[in-house]
């Protein structure tokens, strides 16, 4: 129950945080300009259809009850419309989340692979500390550390078109390449078989998720090197090698579970990095997600899709936070959620 109400308490601090940034974003994105400039200037467009358009937006109404309107319709799963296609309109809400579903599968997967990473070469170049080991972890941390995500995606793809070339002249198709520009419905499948369908989606994944899976390992393996060198010359790990415990057992029975407590808080707070580069790594290999989404509402000032997508970062960005702070009760016994 103590869990159940900590998780409670931390949601409600949560709801007025989102809504005083939701509130700030909107005053931001109602000041970006006209969003019906561009429709306005369209030849055979009349004024009714401009006036209607604008009073389902809410255009005509004062800032602030503009504002609760998009909020209520928001807790209520209406988020509006978007006119990225011009007067043609499509709803918010099953846009933002297809896209959203795109890119937290390819964020889900890249933070997994750099957390085991990161986590294990970190945690080996401690204990083997100022060894060849831990020099080539450290260079290699802060290569990547040192490079834009928009450079080592632009590096990967620049080696995968090679490699296509190479397997197109053995006479096969593309082995690295874009889910969304081939046929994936379920007779396709079917006709091509479950494992060329494999082997397409992997193609697909792999080189997005190692553009985003190298910035975070780098951090993720400095932070846990760092953390674990302090926590090896503690007292009590001290202790426990004096009373003769084997080197493996008082590596991850009494320093691994402590020096892995900074490493979930840079976590939560890589979170919101990670988003941010998945947009880039989205834009650079053609991926329809978040990315994409963000990119047209602004070039569009689509004021609507704007929100919803802000707000379902900012919630996805919480959640990420309230995990970490689980993870510390799980990690240190000492720390109580009651």
């Amino acid at each position: 129950m103590n869990l159940v109400f900590y998780i409670l308490r931390r949601l409600a601090i949560s709801v007025p945080i989102l809504f005083i940034g939701s509130f700030l974003v909107f005053l931001m994105v109602a000041g970006a300009g006209d969003p019906l400039a561009e429709i306005r200037n369209q030849p055979n467009i009349n004024p009714e259809s401009i006036a209607a358009l604008s009073h389902q937006l809410g255009l005509d109404k004062p800032l602030v009850p503009r504002y609760f309107d998009w909020l209520g319709g928001f807790l209520t799963g209406d988020w509006g419309i978007s006119i990225a296609q011009g007067s043609a309109m499509e709803p918010v809400y099953p846009k933002i989340m297809n896209a959203f579903w795109v890119t937290f599968r390819l964020i889900i997967g890249a933070e997994i692979l750099a957390l085991i990473l990161g986590i294990a070469v970190g945690v080996l170049a401690a204990v083997r500390q100022y060894t060849t080991i831990d020099y080539v972890a450290t260079t290699l941390a802060f290569l990547f550390f040192s490079m834009p995500i928009f450079c080592v995606a632009i590096i990967l793809k620049t080696y995968a078109i090679d490699i296509n070339i190479v397997v197109n002249q053995l006479g096969w198709s593309d082995v690295l390449g874009n889910p969304f520009l081939r046929t994936t419905s379920p007779e396709s499948l079917r006709a091509d078989g479950v494992g060329d369908f494999v082997v397409t989606y992997i193609g697909a994944f792999l080189l997005p998720t190692l553009s985003i899976m190298f910035i975070s390992f780098a951090a993720y393996s400095r932070f846990q090197r760092s953390s674990m060198l302090e926590t090896l010359n503690m007292d009590y790990v001290r202790t426990a090698r004096a009373k003769g415990l084997s080197g493996r057992r008082v590596i991850f029975r009494h320093a691994f579970r402590n020096a892995m407590i900074p490493v979930t808080t840079l976590f939560s707070v890589n979170f919101a990095s990670v988003i941010t580069g998945a947009i880039i790594t989205e834009r650079v290999f053609n991926w329809n997600g978040m990315g994409t989404v963000l990119v047209e509402a602004v070039n569009k000032n689509d004021p609507n899709v704007m929100m919803g997508w802000v707000v379902v970062i900012a919630i996805a960005v919480v959640l990420a936070n309230l995990v970490a702070d689980l993870l510390y009760g799980i990690l240190d016994p000492r720390i109580r959620v009651g």
